[in-house]
């Protein structure tokens, strides 16, 4: 079994779970058998795309999200790592200081911006501002 579809059944039952569904109850929403839905959980088999887009629907994620999860490589395919430059994402927003000050970003925003580099996904500045904002649209909720 592979980790990534250890990580996506793990991530089904889990969330089946959460929501007080068994099995059979995820099964029917999504149009498949009882030990089809257990054999997700288990990673021992591989879901279509149409499956993944009903789970999804049915236990609540996003669609996008949960392909790229049942579909690892799909995602590198569609977002190659760009070749490493003499600096990071990190390194050029922290350095546009135009940005900074346009965006209104506090010491408080840039240490939380710091620490979300670390994980080393972050390609460009744009997508630190996206994650900024994101952040702070929950933040209001």
């Amino acid at each position: 079994m592979s980790i990534s579809r250890a990580k996506f059944g793990q991530m089904i039952r889990s969330r089946r779970r959460q929501a007080n569904m068994t099995q059979e109850q995820v099964a029917r929403q999504v149009g498949a058998s009882t030990p089809y839905v257990g054999h997700l959980e288990s990673g021992k088999r591989h879901p279509s795309d149409e499956i993944v887009t009903r789970l999804a629907d049915a236990l609540g994620f996003d669609r996008r999200e949960l392909f790229f999860v049942a579909n690892p490589r799909a995602k590198e395919l569609l977002n190659p790592r760009e070749q490493q430059h003499d600096h990071s994402a990190w390194d050029e927003f922290r350095r546009a200081a135009g940005l900074i000050r346009s965006h209104g970003i506090t010491d408080k925003e840039m240490h939380m911006l710091s620490q979300v580099a670390l994980l080393g996904q972050v390609r460009s500045s744009r997508d630190f501002i996206y994650i900024l904002n994101t952040v702070r649209q929950a933040l209001l909720s």
